[in-house]
C-alpha cells in the first residue's frame, strides 16, 4: 500500500538532504581536500588511493550539480579544470567541523 506521507521527503529534513548530497563514493574525501583550496582531477586521482577516473568524475559532477563545488575551466593551452568549494560548500564547513569534534570526543 502506498501512502502520501511526506516523512521520507528530504525537503522536510534539511540535514537528510545534505547527508544525501555528501554520501557516495569519494564525495567526503573530495570535500575535505577542497577545504584547502582548488583541486584538479589529476591531483585527486593521486591523492585518493583506490579511486578511478569514472567514479571520481561521477562524484565531482554530483557535487557540482548539488551546488557544493564550483567548476572552473581555464581555457589556456593546455586546458585546465579545477574544482573549489562553492559558497554553499563553504557555508557547511562549520557543520562538519562540529561533527568531527563530536566524533573525536566520543569514548
Amino acid at each position: 500500500m502506498t501512502s502520501n506521507s511526506t516523512i521520507n521527503n528530504t525537503n522536510d529534513c534539511p540535514a537528510e538532504g545534505l547527508l544525501k548530497k555528501m554520501s557516495g563514493k569519494w564525495k567526503p574525501q573530495i570535500f575535505k581536500l577542497a577545504l584547502t583550496g582548488d583541486v584538479r582531477f589529476s591531483e585527486l586521482l593521486r591523492q585518493l588511493p583506490g579511486s578511478n577516473k569514472q567514479s571520481l568524475a561521477v562524484a565531482l559532477r554530483e557535487l557540482e550539480e548539488s551546488g557544493l563545488l564550483d567548476k572552473t575551466i581555464i581555457s589556456h593551452k593546455p586546458l585546465h579544470i579545477s574544482y573549489s568549494l562553492s559558497a554553499s560548500g563553504r557555508a557547511i564547513i562549520p557543520l562538519f567541523q562540529q561533527l568531527e569534534e563530536v566524533m573525536v570526543s566520543q569514548p
